[in-house]
This record gives structure tokens, sequence and C-alpha cells, in this order.
């Protein structure tokens, strides 16, 4: 499989990125293990995750994601194969301020290592902003961190874009590591957390970019069409939103293109991110063996110049 380079990182990584927010909520370990097999088999060989998943799932505590991932590298021995994304700095509890400071940071980078049964992390993420903090004090932790080689790149989550630039401005004027990559919510539902001007900051700076939620939480799967279809659902919290005027006229257009391409509604939402200016890799989840053929369909679809304005259109 082709790789893509995350901006001037280095790193490298097949078309889509796999999210393990999924691991120990809507798949047990069990599943976890078949799931990342086969995405292993497949060449879908980059995973994030991050400490807090799946906190907000019930009897789910935080860190589940990282030790079924650490567990399955270990029992698998394909460490030096895969390349290995978690985040700190978000609330470990139900309710609870982000906290991005030195002391709090080093902890959570060590216990995210450990629960990963491993010595080195590709990429490590702030994964919110805290702005009682200032940028450049995560920015001396992670210092530590990669001096020693225990991490290799640092990204940003969810800033500002006031923020994102103080932390470039940093950076630079502090001899400090800089942000490599940045991870924002994007997807055809929500454009507006990235296009403007933090895509202009991580172009004009050479950030790579991996956006979350790339599928709307599932919404873009074309399979949530009334409010009868989001009951007893996990993902319901983060879906209802979408179904409104603009979100059926959306689902409206992407049946329309994977009609015309033979390919899921999932592959095209999936593939109208691979084609946004910017962009490096989407990052994606999955719970069924079935529903990583939308990802293969949206790396060897080819959208026309027309495909993309509808979409672009509709999602205005």
């Amino acid at each position: 499989m082709k790789k893509v380079e995350l901006g001037k990182s280095g790193l490298k990584s097949a078309p889509i990125i796999f999210g393990g927010n999924v691991f120990g909520w809507t798949l047990d370990e069990k599943e976890s293990f078949k799931m990342l097999d086969e995405l292993f088999e497949l060449g879908f060989t980059t995973l994030d995750t991050a400490d807090v998943y799946s906190r907000w799932a019930n009897g789910v505590p935080h860190g589940t994601s990282e030790r079924i991932i650490g567990k399955w590298l270990k029992e698998r021995k394909l460490r030096d194969k895969i390349t290995l994304i978690t985040k700190g700095g978000s609330s470990l509890q139900p309710s609870g301020p982000k906290n991005n400071s030195r002391d709090y940071l080093t902890g959570a980078i060590q216990d995210s290592m450990l629960r990963l049964q491993t010595d080195y992390i590709d990429l490590y993420f702030t994964h919110f902003d805290d702005e009682e903090t200032p940028v450049e004090e995560a920015l001396e932790a992670y210092q530590k961190f990669m001096s020693s080689g225990e991490i290799m790149h640092i990204g940003a989550s969810n800033f500002s874009t006031e923020r994102l630039q103080e932390s470039i401005t940093g950076a630079a004027e502090k001899d400090l590591p800089a942000y490599e990559v940045f991870q924002p919510e994007y997807n055809l539902m929500v454009r507006d957390k990235f296009e403007g001007k933090i895509e202009e900051i991580c172009s004009k700076n050479n950030l790579g970019v991996i956006p979350y939620f790339s599928l709307a939480s599932g919404f873009l799967t074309g399979k949530y069409r009334e409010k009868e279809d989001f009951e007893g659902k996990d993902r319901k919290m983060f879906t209802e939103k979408f179904l409104n005027q603009r979100g059926e006229r959306i689902l409206k257009i992407l049946d329309q293109i994977s009609e015309k391409h033979n390919i899921s509604q999932a592959g095209v939402a999936l593939a109208w991110l691979i084609k946004r200016p910017g962009v490096s890799a989407p990052i994606a989840s999955a719970t069924k063996s079935s529903h990583l053929k939308s990802f293969t369909e949206a790396i060897e679809v080819s959208l026309s110049k027309e495909d993309m304005e509808i979409l672009n259109k509709a999602s205005k």
C-alpha cells in the first residue's frame, strides 16, 4: 500500500489511520485483537489512541484502548511494524479540567507507555488545549522524552488558531520541540473547525493533518436516517445532532456518488477527505470486518472534480 507523509515529521502512514477509540468500547478485547489482525494484514499499520479512551462509555475505565493495543503488540511481536499514536492532557475523570502542565504530562506519558507496553511512542499529541498553562510548558515536558528517544514526534489536537500559532512561535523562539502534526475534527458534516485560519497555519508550517471523526461518528455511513435508527446505539450521543436538513442533503449526495462509483457512502466520505487540501490521512474506525471495505474503496476510487464540487457544495 502506498504510504503518505505526515507533514515534515518523516513519519509515513497508510492513507487512512485507524482510530482506536473502539477498543474496549464497541469492541471487546477478543474482537479488538481480530480487528487489529485484519488491519495489519491489509496494510493499515498506523494506530491512533489516547489515554482517555474510552472513559465516556459505561463501565469502561480510561486507558482501556491503550491496554488492549499494548497487549496485542506484545503478543504479536509487531511493535517495530506499527506507527503508534497516543494523546494526553484530557481529563481522565467524567468531569474535570484539561491539564497540560509539565508534571501532569510527564506522568501521563509514563502511564501510557506502561499500558502500551512500549519504550517509545512514534507520535504523541497534546489532546486538548489547557488555556491555564503556557503553551511552552507542554513542549518543555516533551523535550525530555524526545531527548531520551521515548517520544519521536509531537502533535497538537483541538487547538484554537491563536494557541496553535503561539505554540509554533514559542517553540522557535525558545528552541523547544515543535508540533509537526495537527489533529482536528473534520468531515463533511463539520468543516469549520479546520478550514480557514487553522488550515492556513498548518499549510504554512508544513504540519501533517490527520482529522478525527472522519465519518462523523458513523453518520456518514448512511445508516442513520431516522430518529429511530439511533435508539440503543452506542454512538447516539455523537451522531443524532447531524440528523437535520443539511445532514439529509449530504446523505442524499453521498447516495448518488456512491451509486455512481459502486462503493459505500463511507468510502465516498473518506475519499473526499483524502483529496481535501492539506489533509495527510484521515482517522477512521470500524467495528466489523465488512466496514474495512470502505477503507480500501476510499483509497482506490478516483473522485472526479465534479464529484468533489458537488460534495463541497452540499456540505458548505
